[in-house]
């Protein structure tokens, strides 16, 4: 900026687009990415016009601007916020220029030629923002895992990819430009922010939701120690096989939602069979096989769940026909429920219950493909493996049950992922650990 040149340059557009870059950066539009809050703006647009109508120096000085920006921010961040705007438009205005295009309000003549050189700079400038807020969030160890595991990178690049949007109005601003100057971006970007206002709206109700489920999870924890957390847990289980197996956004998200409320017919469920250390009564299993039935008929007014319903209903089921309410058999048994089944199932079997010690994950995961075709979609089974192989898996951190002892009954060191454990109906039978678990039902301590 200091090095310039500043010849050619209409002081006059420079000052109102970097004004108008000011007032976008100023206001923001909020998103969610992997359950991870971020913010796009409008500015981008302006910033990417000014690359046409002032070149890469003026360009450059647009994107500084965004020191002023109306924002609580601290000195640093302003500072960083300026120089990756300038470096962004600057690198990309030199971009445009040896591509062939030309700095001024773009005539009818240059076009089409001059969306090649458009694009390219728009590319360039996403690029560049993604390497240097990336190279920012690393250094500051926001995209670092936890332990071991690969670094989630996926947010930013969707980030950046939805901000390409903004960027493509940056032509049609300047090429209004010198028919209604100041107007352009107004004409452009006013149903942008009005796109931004509904879009908001259904954020904040969808942040709504997000807490009423959350509510009643915690309703359902409260009567178990073991199952603190369960509920979240097979909800993220959850997403995570839907999203593997390609399901588009919206789904994925109804399909959490199933999985944040597959447990919630436990209120039912008098606590002292939920809580129940010992074998279970004939009764007692009854009253625990009613759950599905009972949570379905507890939520099935809220109508944003849509097919959250069938997947709390039907979890208990399996292919073989052997499981409840309904005894459904194969392809019969919802997608939805079939997801929820594993991630249920795979969460009991790494977490601590009162009579044994959580499995490994790698344990639970044979056991899960030992039970595929029978108990379990193999589809949905592989879809959790992958998931888990590249992102990791968060067991909760139940090292021992109160009082520090297990129930009698149980192997507290299995020797593999087969070892049985002991029926709560039959006290002279034994099952293997998935098969009693019936998709992961948790009774009273007892893994059904």
């Amino acid at each position: 900026m200091l090095i310039g040149p500043y010849t050619g340059i209409d002081l006059g557009t420079l000052v109102l687009i970097a004004v108008l870059f000011v007032v976008a950066e100023s206001i923001s539009t909020h998103v969610v990415v992997d359950v991870k809050e971020a913010g796009i703006s409008p500015s981008s647009a302006v910033s990417l016009a000014a690359v046409v109508l002032v070149g890469p120096v003026g360009a450059a000085v647009v994107g500084f601007s965004s020191c002023l920006a109306v924002r609580r921010q601290g000195p640093v961040k302003r500072a960083f916020n300026g120089a990756q705007f300038a470096l962004a438009a600057y690198t990309a205005g030199h971009v445009y220029l040896l591509l062939g295009g030309t700095v001024g309000v773009p005539g009818q003549s240059d076009f089409p030629g001059i969306v090649l050189p458009y694009v390219a700079a728009v590319l360039t400038h996403t690029l560049l923002n993604s390497v240097l807020i990336g190279v920012l969030m690393w250094c500051l160890g926001v995209t670092r895992p936890a332990g071991p595991g690969p670094v989630r990178w996926r947010p930013l690049i969707v980030l950046e990819v939805t901000s390409v949007g903004y960027q493509m109005l940056g032509l049609a601003i300047a090429a209004i430009w010198g028919a209604v100057g100041i107007i352009a971006p107004l004409l452009v970007l006013i149903p942008l922010f009005i796109a931004r206002w509904v879009f908001g709206q259904q954020t904040a109700e969808a942040r709504a939701h997000e807490a009423t489920l959350a509510t009643l999870c915690q309703a359902v924890e409260t009567k178990d120690y073991y199952t603190r957390g369960h509920c979240m847990r097979v909800a993220e289980g959850s997403a995570m096989i839907a999203a593997e197996l390609g399901m588009p956004a919206e789904r994925v998200q109804k399909i959490r939602y199933a999985g944040m409320l597959h447990d919630i017919g436990k209120l039912g469920v008098p606590t002292k069979v939920l809580q129940k250390n010992g074998k279970l009564t004939d009764d007692e299993y009854a009253a625990i096989k009613l759950h599905p039935t009972r949570g379905y008929e507890i939520v099935r007014e809220i109508s944003f769940l849509d097919e959250a319903l069938a997947g709390i209903r039907h979890h208990h089921e399996r292919l073989d026909g052997r499981g409840y309410p309904m005894g459904l058999l194969g392809m019969e048994i919802p997608e939805s429920a079939r997801i929820i089944s594993v991630a249920d199932v795979f969460d009991c079997l790494t977490s601590t219950r009162s009579y044994r010690r959580a499995w490994s994950v790698e344990a639970a995961i044979a056991e899960l493909r030992r039970c595929a075709g029978s108990q379990f979609d193999p589809r949905m089974v592989e879809a959790l493996v992958r998931a888990v192989s590249r992102e990791g898996w968060q067991t909760p951190d139940i090292a021992e049950p109160p009082g520090g002892r297990y129930c009698a009954t149980e192997d507290p060191e299995p020797d593999g992922p087969s070892a049985p454990v002991p029926a709560p109906s039959d006290p002279g039978r034994t099952v293997p650990v998935a098969e009693s678990t019936s998709a992961g039902a948790v009774t009273g301590g007892q893994d059904r």
